[in-house]
């Protein structure tokens, strides 16, 4: 799929932010059937507003179930590490996450079968016991700050957005995130930004850019792009069975 455009608006969504449970304007039923699947990429750097977009392309009515796999989800076990040590753990390098995980349940869900996504705790630095199911669904919205960078993800990826934004304004909207919602400090907010946020978003985030069908801004309107991303959803359903008007 070549480059789509570059551009940026806001609306209200049926995700819920908090566990990522809801998806499409129903949750999927266990007897839908489910032909073909499309896998939406949504990176970006931290708290660039990626979430946001992939509200505004779930609200959307494509007459079809959607599911979400935020990469969150998908940090490594840290549980045997005392609390001390988990938070000295590079947290936005690519290694910080199980990938082939990742990828396996992104492949699974192609394959019209249902994934155990992991529980992960901010607060704890870590994942919780337990997981939620993830249903098939026809279309598949993939999220995360990295989900872009490594080659076997972009395969299984057809539909590649960046979701960008200025610099300053990821670091207030991550500094006022962290504190309120993740028990941290303004200290410690700061420091983590400093040590391996801001290096590894230029080290690995903005570098995978250029793999990006479509660049969104994040401030302003981007009705036009999120425009063009649904219509190019609406076009892969199209030509893999002809099913959506």
């Amino acid at each position: 799929m070549g480059k789509l455009a570059q551009t940026s608006q806001s609306q209200e969504s049926c995700i819920d932010t908090m566990s990522f449970q809801c998806f499409s304007c129903g949750r999927v039923d266990k007897g839908a059937v489910v032909t073909n699947v499309v896998v939406i990429g949504i990176a970006g750097g931290s708290a660039s507003g990626k979430t946001t977009v992939a509200k505004k392309i779930l609200q959307a009515h494509y007459g079809q179930p959607i599911v979400l796999l935020d990469q969150d989800a998908y940090y490594k076990d840290l549980s045997h590490l005392p609390m001390d040590e988990r938070r000295k753990v590079n947290f936005d390098h690519p290694d910080a996450f199980d990938n082939d995980l990742m990828v396996q349940h992104i492949k699974l869900l192609k394959d019209h079968q249902a994934v155990q996504k992991p529980v992960y705790s901010f607060k704890e630095y870590t994942r919780m016991a337990g997981t939620v199911t993830v249903e098939p669904a026809s279309i598949v919205i993939v999220e995360g700050i990295l989900v872009l960078a490594t080659r076997e993800m972009r395969e299984n990826i057809d539909i590649k957005i960046f979701v960008e934004a200025d610099d300053d304004i990821r670091f207030i909207r991550r500094l006022s995130r962290d504190v309120k919602d993740r028990g941290r400090t303004i200290e410690q907010v700061v420091d983590q930004y400093l040590s391996t946020v801001r290096p590894m978003h230029q080290s690995f985030v903005t570098p995978s850019k250029r793999h990006a069908d479509v660049i969104i801004p994040s401030a302003g309107p981007n009705d036009v792009a999120i425009g063009m991303v649904v219509n190019a959803i609406r076009q892969h359903l199209r030509e893999q069975d002809g099913s959506l008007d």
